[in-house]
């Protein structure tokens, strides 16, 4: 099948400088990102090998002796053993394994080391314990990470300090957040995060480096935890991770076989959750910046499309405070240009030319940011980039989304001209994307992958068309078979996306799976905005600081002499929404049995009254400071 991640050209967007934190005990993680910037692509000059790099270890036997894990490769690919010391995580490969002693060792089958944590209380070495095969690329088997686990070296923490243990606790939650990360996925023989188009692009001396150094660094998830393995030049072990989604789709139409590949690669540059990653970064890095990529195979040849999403590129927030809908506040309005020509110079130089096509409302709070959006990018439209601005609510309400159609008439021509990616059977290239199409939403979850799979849809019959396995008025739509199928791809590339963004699936996820609202689909989106609404504001603060810490983008000292990270004031140590709601509803359970004495007893009507007050004051105080109330990311913090 197909895979890769996704431009046209290659340029690697610099790193962000690094940035201060409130949070005295946690630093910018800029060395991962200095490394990254410094790596960039590999040169092609005399400095690399083009001789072929060494296989990635396919199955590791761990041992876990007490005083270190043993990693023992059962591929055939190596004689030597990878020993960790469980007291500080030194790196050793060593021919035997150590002597057993009396204590038998835990030994079990994984399937890749992801990379290594160093945070001031140790060093945390993640594994694949278990893994899915989702599919194949080129014969290559791709993998999802079905199984995570965290392996401490911190066994000399039980001689410091019992505020360095304070800090081990601290620190647990988190690392039980990241075994929880979903979305990865691997191969051990092909560069997953470039594009077909990029790949095909690459001559062969890149392509013999190992895939760690091919890897577009935008979308390698693992970056920073590869670090201390790469310096420890354990090559065998550089296994690279996406996170994003891999599924694909056999059907016959008429009498050809067609395959098609839907691949999603996340961008780690402002990685995080719903409401705690919006908009762009000074350095135009936005949130939920994905690639999607569509591959198509039939009568030898190979089709690519590539398309992406990502919030709207200038500085805003929404912030949790207990609300169903956040207020929107756009940060440094000034800025606004400047971070968004930044954005979409860094497009330009990756597919060339850009369609930004923007689908939020033009009322109320989206019409805030949609102005600002629209003046900011009018000085910098060109050929290369427009700018579409379509109100998805308004024309196509909540059931009417065939009226998409109207917004594919003002596009056409755009996905015409810039065209897709086609080889033939022989490896030449046919036709070549020269751009790429930006959508965004609010989210850019649901009306974004409706969108998306409209798209998709129209490039595929093209390609479909151009290879003459569709006739020139044909549609997907007079197939139902393959029909199906290719609903079902589209939401299930959607569902992963936003489940790694929001926390559930997609919205609106019946249109793009049957091609029609459903009374189910819209019971399910009541449920889906239900659960996002308790995620947000009860779980996701701890999820991105779990992100955070996995990325580098806050690493601890190595040094031990820290302070355990701590909230601000006394409302912030002791504000609890479970308290506060047990509050309310004993007051409320008090205020019932009052109120059936009070006809008796006046002093039970005067009770009631303070029961009532009571609750009235909690429920004031708790709205009053609903920020406060929520879980919060303990390193966030505005960008006022």
């Amino acid at each position: 099948m197909a895979s890769g991640a996704a431009g046209v050209t290659g340029r690697v967007l610099p790193s962000r400088p690094p940035r201060a934190n409130h949070v005295d005990s946690w630093i910018r993680g800029s060395r991962s990102l200095r490394f990254i910037q410094n790596r960039g692509y590999p040169t092609m000059d005399g400095t690399n090998d083009a001789s072929p790099s060494p296989k990635l270890h396919t199955r590791l036997r761990l041992w876990e002796f007490p005083d270190c894990y043993v990693f023992e490769p059962i591929d055939g690919l190596a004689d030597l053993y990878l020993s960790v010391s469980r007291a500080n995580g030194t790196m050793n490969l060593v021919e035997e394994l150590p002597p057993r002693g009396s204590s038998t060792p835990k030994v079990q089958t994984v399937y890749g080391v992801i990379g290594v944590l160093k945070l001031a209380v140790g060093s945390y070495f993640l594994v694949i314990t278990d893994r899915d095969c989702v599919g194949s690329y080129m014969g290559h088997a791709i993998f999802k990470v079905t199984g995570l686990k965290v392996l401490p070296c911190n066994n000399a923490l039980s001689t410091t300090s019992s505020e360095q243990k304070k800090m081990e606790t601290e620190f647990s939650e988190l690392l039980d957040a990241a075994e929880r990360t979903i979305g990865l996925h691997f191969s051990y023989d092909i560069n997953l995060t470039l594009s077909a188009q990029r790949l095909h692009d690459l001559g062969d001396e890149y392509k013999s480096l190992p895939l760690w150094r091919q890897a577009e660094p935008r979308f390698l998830w693992n970056s920073y935890l590869l670090e201390p393995l790469i310096e420890n030049k354990l090559n065998q072990y550089l296994l690279p991770v996406i996170q994003g989604s891999f599924q694909n789709i056999h059907a016959e139409v008429g009498s050809e076989k067609v395959n098609v590949t839907l691949i999603a690669r996340r961008c780690t540059r402002r990685i995080g959750t719903r409401m705690w990653r919006r908009g762009a970064d000074a350095e135009g890095y936005a949130a939920n910046f994905v690639e999607s990529e569509q591959i198509m195979q039939s009568k030898g040849f190979t089709a690519s499309y590539v398309q992406v999403r990502g919030s709207m590129p200038f500085l805003w927030e929404q912030i949790v405070d207990l609300t169903y809908k956040p207020s929107f506040d756009i940060v440094r309005q000034e800025e606004a240009p400047r971070v968004l020509e930044r954005h979409f110079h860094d497009l330009q130089k990756k597919y060339g030319a850009v369609l930004a096509v923007d689908l939020v409302n033009t009322g109320g709070g989206e019409g805030r940011l949609h102005q600002r959006y629209a003046k900011s990018i009018e000085p910098i439209l060109s050929e290369d980039l427009r700018y579409v601005h379509f109100d998805f609510h308004r024309v196509c309400g909540h059931v009417h989304f065939e009226r998409l159609s109207q917004l594919y008439e003002q596009i056409k021509d755009y996905l015409k001209k810039h065209r897709y990616f086609l080889i033939n059977d022989k490896g030449e290239k046919i036709e070549e994307q020269t751009g790429t199409v930006r959508t965004n939403c609010i989210d850019c979850l649901d009306r974004t992958n409706v969108t998306q799979s409209m798209i998709g849809r129209k490039i595929l019959e093209s390609q479909l068309q151009r290879i003459e396995v569709l006739g020139v008025d044909d549609t997907i739509s007079n197939h139902p078979a393959f029909d199906t199928n290719y609903k079902i791809l589209w939401a299930n590339h959607g569902d992963a996306i936003s489940i790694q963004y929001s926390g559930t699936p997609a919205l609106k996820g019946d249109f793009v799976r049957y091609g029609k609202r459903t009374t189910q689909g819209i019971l399910n989106d009541l449920r889906n905005a239900l659960g996002r609404y308790y995620l947000n504001n009860f779980v996701d603060g701890t999820k991105q600081d779990a992100m955070d810490l996995l990325q580098g983008n806050y690493m601890t000292s190595v040094s031990r002499d820290m302070a355990v990270p701590r909230k601000g004031g006394l409302l912030e140590n002791y504000a609890s929404f479970r308290l506060a709601f047990a509050l309310v509803m004993g007051a409320l359970m008090f205020m019932m049995m009052s109120l059936r004495h009070a006809r008796n007893d006046v002093r039970h009507l005067l009770l009631s009254l303070l029961w009532a007050g009571l609750c009235i004051g909690v429920t004031h105080f708790v709205r009053s400071n609903g920020r406060t109330f929520t879980n919060r990311p303990r390193f966030h913090q505005s960008r006022h």
